[in-house]
């Protein structure tokens, strides 16, 4: 394998990982439009999120479910201190990076 091929796939995991981190703020935006509790855990509540991720994102309803579930996190790391978990997450092990 060459360094082309590994700059390649680094590219795309950067790629992959900044359009996650979108996807994640645009979740999290819908959340606070909708003065949706950060400790919300009614699946019907819920549905509307998870639909949103399936719909715009292409994703399995399992994943749907699992980036709804990181909006929240993220919501919930952002409410709690000064560090953006986007930008600063690796420092605290919220797995955002």
């Amino acid at each position: 394998m060459t360094k082309q091929f590994f700059k390649r796939d680094f590219l795309v995991f950067l790629l992959s990982e900044a359009e996650h981190n979108l996807r994640i703020e645009k979740i999290a935006q819908m959340i606070i439009s909708d003065g949706v509790s950060i400790d919300e855990q009614d699946e019907l509540k819920l549905k509307k999120y998870y639909d949103f991720a399936v719909q715009n994102y292409g994703l399995e309803n399992n994943m749907a479910k699992e980036l709804v579930h990181e909006a929240f996190l993220y919501l919930k790391l952002k409410d709690g201190g000064d560090i953006d978990p986007l930008t600063k997450g690796d420092e605290f092990g919220a797995g955002f990076s």
